[in-house]
């Protein structure tokens, strides 16, 4: 087995390990505060910090990346996501509005670390010329990752029915510190650091097509967290009158199948006939995706049954946004300079994170005062956004052979 190959399963393991107890994580906030009586609107405030040191992370973590190495931000997002989940373990008398808050806070950082260290450790492991191998690693890496989000998902449900919510966070942190302590010995030393210093100047982008690719991200991952983070498992639970169980397990499905199709998408755009993706892509399946939440909304509204309406909407929608999500993280690493890749990188996850804040905020707001049906509209019209974006990045050509 090559160094490089050696090293992309150590970082992939590395990110599968942190991704579950990720998703088991905001599974877990998310029904237990609400079994606690908390409205959407509260539990939407709850993931405020997580997402908003997010934003701020992926900013200077791109900085941190090539000044220190990916290696060590890696390490540091894992060891965040354990001392997070032993905030969590207090007793129940602690778990106060501001505690979660801020224990989100570090789950937040924690995860954008280990994000954009991983990403841009894989810019790294492929030659230049090879954007076919790069698009198939990138959408591997991006499709599992969502898959065991997925599981996480699943997870969460189970262990909050199982262990408690207290039993359940402290199950995660000790299977976590043990994958941080094999991290630490098997992860290569000074991965992505730069051979220039960069200032801290450079973390904003000078690439028109990456800042161009970057406000694409922020209006893809707002429309997606729009409905999805807040307003659908509370519909799902008072609507429909799902169990925790049902809500936990459907959700881990949409997203294990959403990481299934983003591992296949680079044969769904092309790949195979020798292609590689740019710009008609990009705005071709996004605009595709726009019309998704339009016609859900729109069939709601005239009284469609509302169980085959939402799911079937739903899974299409899944198998429309991992293509696009896929589709998008290729290009940024396919953009980001090979020097110092992390500061494009995280720039970028920046937006990504931007995104998933505005989503995060309107999910529970908008679900709060007007439902899920506007939820949809503003989805929808945010995807539009990200495709009349995506027309301005510039095209691909062919790829070279792997």
């Amino acid at each position: 087995m090559s160094p490089a190959i050696r090293q992309y399963l150590i970082i992939t393991g590395n990110y599968w390990a942190f991704t579950l107890t990720d998703g088991a994580l905001r599974m877990l906030v998310v029904l237990h505060f609400h079994q606690l009586g908390y409205s959407p609107l509260e539990i939407a405030l709850l993931f405020v910090f997580y997402e908003f040191f997010g934003v701020v992370t992926n900013l200077v973590g791109g900085y941190l990346g090539a000044r220190l190495g990916l290696n060590r931000t890696m390490n540091l997002g894992l060891f965040l996501q354990i001392v997070a989940l032993g905030m969590l373990a207090v007793p129940a008398a602690m778990l106060t509005v501001p505690w979660v808050m801020a224990a989100q806070a570090l789950s937040g950082i924690a995860k954008d670390l280990n994000k954009m260290s991983a990403k841009s450790g894989i810019k790294l492991l492929v030659p230049g010329q090879q954007q076919g191998r790069l698009y198939k690693w990138v959408a591997l890496l991006t499709g599992s990752k969502n898959t065991l989000k997925g599981v996480g998902f699943f997870l969460g449900g189970a262990l909050l029915m199982l262990a408690g919510f207290k039993g359940a966070v402290l199950l995660m942190a000790g299977a976590l510190l043990l994958v941080w302590l094999a991290s630490l010995v098997l992860l290569k030393a000074e991965l992505g650091k730069s051979r220039a210093r960069p200032k801290f100047t450079d973390l904003l982008s000078k690439s028109r097509a990456i800042n161009v690719l970057s406000a694409a991200r922020l209006f893809l991952f707002g429309a997606r967290d729009v409905w999805f983070v807040v307003a659908l498992p509370v519909y799902l639970h008072t609507v429909f009158g799902w169990d925790f169980w049902t809500v936990g397990g459907f959700m881990a499905l949409w997203v294990i199948g959403y990481g299934f199709i983003q591992t296949v998408a680079p044969t769904l755009t092309g790949r195979r006939r020798g292609a590689v993706p740019g710009r008609n892509a990009a705005t071709g399946w996004a605009t595709l995706l726009a019309i998704v939440p339009a016609l859900m909304a729109a069939g709601l509204l005239g009284g469609m049954p509302g169980q085959p309406l939402v799911i079937g909407g739903l899974l299409l929608f899944g198998v429309l946004f991992a293509i696009n999500s896929s589709l998008h993280s290729y290009l940024i690493v396919s953009y980001a300079r090979a020097d110092g890749v992390s500061l494009d990188v995280g720039f970028y996850y920046m937006s990504n994170a931007a995104g998933r804040l505005l989503g995060t905020v309107l999910s529970g707001w908008v679900y709060q005062a007007w439902g899920l049906e506007a939820c949809l509209w503003i989805s929808s019209g945010l995807v539009v956004l990200a495709a009349l974006f995506a027309i301005l990045l510039p095209e691909r050509g062919v790829a070279a052979p792997a």
